[in-house]
């Protein structure tokens, strides 16, 4: 069910205090999988423990990185984490929590990237899986498919 809400979208830096709330968004964007799977909470628990685990080690890699939390009402609803190169903007991660999908704001905090790219003669480029939905909202934001890396497709944003 979404969850309406009023006010302003915010971002802030993440803070070491975050751990815990992003752990919790990495699991509710799995959710849907942990269930299909059949799994019993302990053994979810030490899977998505492992998981999200290696997922921040990874995200270290990325230099030059903004990890930003997403604020509504005061309280935390999501992350986006985006890198900066030379010529390019890497979109690492933009997650929200289940409620708070489907609402537009994740387009709006894209398209901030985006405009910001488009003004400073950059690209946008992501990862995102083969079965993720968002590929309709990327495709729609102008993004395009680049390459086909196994688990994910490479996209590109590009100022025309």
């Amino acid at each position: 069910m979404q969850k309406n809400y009023s006010g302003a979208i915010t971002l802030r830096q993440a803070e070491p205090d975050d751990e815990a709330f992003l752990y919790r968004l990495y699991a509710d964007a799995r959710a849907e999988e942990m269930a299909a799977w059949g799994w019993n909470s302990a053994q979810q628990e030490g899977f998505l423990s492992l998981q999200f685990r290696a997922q921040q080690n990874h995200y270290r890699e990325y230099p030059n990185t903004d990890h930003q939390i997403v604020i509504a009402n005061g309280r935390p609803i999501g992350r986006m984490l985006v890198s900066e190169l030379k010529d390019e903007f890497w979109l690492v991660d933009i997650a929200l929590l289940t409620e708070y999908r489907n609402a537009g704001t994740g387009e709006a905090l894209i398209r901030q990237l985006i405009d910001r790219a488009a003004a400073e003669g950059k690209s946008v480029r992501l990862h995102v899986e083969k079965n993720n939905r968002a590929q309709r909202l990327y495709l729609r934001l102008g993004f395009r498919f680049v390459s086909d890396t196994g688990m994910y497709y490479l996209m590109e944003w590009r100022e025309k």
